[in-house]
């Protein structure tokens, strides 16, 4: 029978990614890492919900001479809006599994891709703006040269390597994006199979119906010479 309400596993699913964002909110999601000559160790550069960690005095003092712009939370108006973002889509996991309705479960997965996404976009618009906006009387000037860091991968900047990766907190959040997304594709095939379910049903109602009505309750004529007695045997005459 066809029903509004979410598979059980399902459910569990979605109320276990929704506990597993709170501890995004203090790990980082994003780390870029940034090997040269001068530095064999190598700097990392850890991007938090709501701060910047790693050697972020180093890179700044290293930024400075090419021209690039210093990196301070306060400039930055994601540090303040996505704890909220993140902190509301915990919620909202939760919430869709206690109400138990598929419908917000298909709005809760469009709206955690979308997030993503625009997430991605909105990193990679930064990364653009970081790495082309350059200081004109910098110590350092290549022509032609812009120190975009990469989105994901690796990239050479000069004598510096950029390694850019997730972070614990990115992919936890990737981790229950996928799984988000694998289990609504599971609610909608056990949807398929369950309409299917139905709709053959509702092709035998109507033979079901017919064999019922073919049938005669009432009492029938007793044939004298021919029908016997059901409990002796015997010819009724």
């Amino acid at each position: 029978m066809q029903t509004n309400s979410i598979n059980i596993w399902v459910r569990a699913a979605v109320l276990i990614s929704g506990l597993l964002l709170i501890p995004v909110l203090m790990l980082p999601m994003w780390r870029i890492e940034l090997t040269a000559p001068q530095y064999p160790e190598g700097l990392v550069l850890k991007i938090f919900p709501n701060k910047l960690g790693g050697d972020v005095e180093i890179v700044n003092g290293l930024n400075h001479y090419i021209g690039m712009k210093t990196l301070h939370a306060k400039d930055f108006i994601e540090f303040t809006v996505l704890p909220y973002l993140i902190g509301f889509f915990a919620l909202l996991f939760v919430v869709v599994a206690i109400v138990n309705r598929k419908v917000f479960l298909y709005i809760l997965t469009g709206l955690f891709l979308a997030f993503a996404i625009l997430a991605m976009v909105d990193f990679w618009r930064w990364e653009y703006d970081y790495g082309h906006s350059l200081d004109p009387h910098a110590a350092i000037q290549v022509p032609g040269m812009s120190y975009q860091p990469p989105l994901l991968g690796y990239k050479e900047l000069l004598n510096f390597g950029a390694f850019s990766i997730p972070d614990a907190g990115g992919w936890i959040f990737f981790s229950v994006g996928i799984l988000l997304f694998s289990v609504t594709i599971v609610q909608v095939v056990l949807d398929k199979k369950n309409k299917k379910k139905l709709s053959a049903a509702l092709l035998l109602l109507p033979l079901m119906m017919f064999g019922l009505n073919s049938c005669n309750s009432q009492p029938q004529p007793i044939k004298v010479g021919s029908d016997a007695c059901h409990f002796c045997k015997m010819i009724i005459s």
